[in-house]
């Protein structure tokens, strides 16, 4: 448990781990009590993160711990699968990989609490995937077995030629991809969401060599040319490669927040994208 002062706001961040194993983060922000009502009494400021009244106030005990069904903002963390195939491109999963398991929403508390995210590699079949240079992957599951998930990302890469003829693969894209909160795709990886029929009607982007390749096989996709993340409802495309990573980071300023996002990416050593323009 940890709380951080911002104002006369205070952050409280909690994380609750259940009898099956899932983590659960709770973020829950509540006024503070300024000097003289007993919880800020002689602290700096006037005030004092943790105290009787806020714990009673996010529906802890004196010990911290929740009790019971507590009406709080509690959140399972996201689970997140990013699917690789033969020849799927290195960054394109790895970049977004490691935005997701890097994120902490208390920065102070890194090494201490987990990822918000529950990231997942997913292949068509068992045993180890080669991407491309010659990779050699492991996945977590097979589309066969892989859980309900909150997030898709779909990464492109070479491999994407062979994989849009793949009904199988697609068909599973298709219907995966109206489950989830969040669908995202990785440079070529949006042929495979436009081949799925994820696209219809929407604004998309993909690698810079592959902007006509998407129009002529998509004409009801608006190809966007001029932007690195394409954000259109709960659908999100990139650029080629390296831009996954940035949105990735999108997509964590979007569940999270800016500073979480700025955070990531401080820890990356990765300059937070201060603009949406595409660079190639």
């Amino acid at each position: 448990m940890s709380g951080a002062s911002g104002g006369s706001q205070i952050l409280l961040t909690l994380g609750i781990r259940s009898t099956d194993s899932h983590l659960f983060i709770f973020s829950l922000e509540v006024p503070a009590e300024p000097a003289g009502t007993g919880i800020g009494d002689g602290v700096e400021g006037g005030y004092k993160p943790l105290g009787a009244n806020l714990q009673a106030q996010a529906g802890l005990d004196s010990a911290g711990f929740a009790s019971g069904e507590q009406e709080v903002n509690m959140m399972l963390r996201k689970r997140t699968g990013i699917l690789i195939f033969p020849e799927v491109e290195v960054l394109d999963f790895a970049g977004p990989f490691e935005v997701f398991s890097v994120t902490r929403l208390n920065e102070a508390r890194r090494r201490e609490e987990p990822s918000p995210f529950e990231i997942i590699l997913v292949a068509e079949h068992d045993g180890t995937v080669t991407a491309t240079g010659g990779l050699r992957v492991v996945p977590h599951c097979t589309m066969e077995n892989c859980p309900a998930l909150d997030i898709l990302v779909v990464p492109g890469g070479w491999g994407t030629r062979t994989e849009i003829h793949n009904d199988r693969l697609v068909g599973w894209i298709a219907d995966r991809g109206q489950r989830v909160e969040t669908l995202a795709s990785v440079c070529t990886g949006s042929m495979l969401l436009g081949q799925a029929g994820l696209l219809e009607g929407r604004r998309a982007t993909t690698h810079w060599r592959a902007l006509d390749w998407m129009r002529q096989s998509f004409p009801d996709v608006t190809v966007d040319d001029k932007l690195h993340v394409v954000e259109d409802g709960n659908v999100m495309t990139s650029a080629g490669i390296s831009a996954g990573i940035d949105l990735a980071l999108r997509l964590v300023a979007r569940l999270y927040g800016e500073s979480v996002a700025r955070n990531t990416a401080r820890h990356m050593e990765y300059p937070f994208p201060s603009g949406n323009t595409r660079r190639v």
